[in-house]
């Protein structure tokens, strides 16, 4: 078995929610492609914390970087901005020495995905 980076994915989540979390679902794959195991705790942790409230958006954030120190990387997707948690991620990454890696993903790599009304558009469960 090959050696697979294991690279921790950081995409703003909050505000347009629907958009986000399809963009964060083309970052995965984006991530998949170039042949890492990417990890994406605010993708995970929402579906089972509810993020309005402040403890359970704690647990959220805490959960997710307990896993950064196990990363090889961390790939800040970037292409709707940085958000407060995806700094506080950058902020760890660095203090443990993990490489950070700003990336934009452009129509072809998946951003058509996650804007409505461009080819490709879907959300998962649609077939």
């Amino acid at each position: 078995m090959t050696a697979v980076k294991r690279v921790c994915i950081e995409s703003p989540l909050r505000g347009n929610v629907a958009r986000n979390v399809r963009y964060a679902d083309a970052c995965l794959q984006d991530s998949l492609r170039r042949g890492e195991a990417p990890f994406a705790g605010h993708l995970l942790y929402p579906r089972v914390l509810n993020d309005e409230l402040p403890v359970d958006r704690r647990r959220g954030i805490e959960a997710h970087l307990a896993w950064l120190p196990l990363a090889n990387l961390v790939a800040v997707y970037e292409n709707f901005g940085l958000s407060e948690g995806m700094w506080t991620a950058i902020k760890l990454a660095r203090k443990l020495d993990i490489p950070v890696e700003y990336r934009k993903l452009l129509v072809a790599d998946g951003l058509a995905a996650v804007l409505p009304g461009t080819p490709g558009f879907f959300i998962r469960g649609d077939g």
